[in-house]
């Protein structure tokens, strides 16, 4: 256990917990480099599969992060999903690549990821105590699939497909502590993304930082310190229900 998994913070304020998906539950670089490794041998094709794995996810952040601020969305992340996608196979000579190879990568293998190991056991333990839900720019779809896929029980799903605006402007935030009908500061926001915490935290959240090394695969995180300013920095989900008194 690293010396920095502290809490800065009593529990017994905290009725809910909130937790990111994409990324800090859910292991999306795994479930991309393989679909496209797998389908890339069919066609005798060998690419950095990790890397356009990594693009895929990154380009497809890109297009969702503070949708909604200036006018309705009119995509959510399986649509993301699909046109960075279209877009990689024509920068990377993968015109080969059928209708039928893209969904199975777009929508296929998103609706599949595997979570970390650490967490499901654990939300079981954060369950007795806190109202344990999904907060994600994910699609409801892809959270309903895997939830089911992993034989997860979410209290509740807020994806921001429904509120219409997504993080990191404050709207979803403030409207996810409303539906919950609890203060923002009753509330703690789990992820290992600085960009979700630092955003829930200025709308008067308690944060919760867990350390996702394998994230992006050999690459690393792209921003793999945690904001020292969070209430807990931990290692694993393990930690976290410690930390929390569970």
């Amino acid at each position: 256990m690293r010396e920095n998994c502290e809490a800065k913070m009593g529990s017994e304020i905290i009725k809910a917990l909130t937790f990111d998906t994409g990324g800090t539950i859910l292991d999306w670089h795994t479930g991309f480099s393989k679909i496209l490794k797998n389908i890339g041998e069919k066609y005798g094709v060998e690419k950095n599969w990790a890397d356009i794995a990594n693009q895929l996810r990154k380009r497809s952040l890109e297009k969702i992060i503070n949708l909604g601020e200036f006018e309705p969305p009119t995509i959510n992340f399986d649509d993301a999903h699909a046109s960075v996608l279209d877009e990689l196979c024509q920068e990377n000579g993968l015109d080969m690549f059928s209708s039928e190879d893209r969904r199975k990568i777009a929508w296929e293998a998103p609706h599949s990821f595997d979570t970390w190991d650490d967490f499901p056991t654990s939300l079981s333990r954060l369950k007795q105590k806190y109202l344990c839900c999904s907060f994600t720019i994910l699609s409801f779809r892809i959270i309903i699939d895997t939830a089911r896929k992993n034989q997860i029980s979410w209290d509740a799903v807020f994806s921001c497909e429904a509120i219409g605006k997504y993080k990191t402007l404050s709207a979803p935030y403030e409207t996810v502590a409303k539906w919950l009908n609890l203060s923002p500061d009753e509330i703690c926001m789990v992820a290992c993304h600085n960009f979700d915490l630092d955003a829930a935290k200025k709308v008067g959240f308690k944060t919760a930082f867990v350390r996702r090394p394998n994230e992006w695969g050999a690459a690393g995180p792209p921003d793999p310190a945690p904001n020292p300013n969070h209430d807990i920095i931990v290692d694993t989900f393990p930690q976290l229900a410690e930390k929390l008194g569970v």
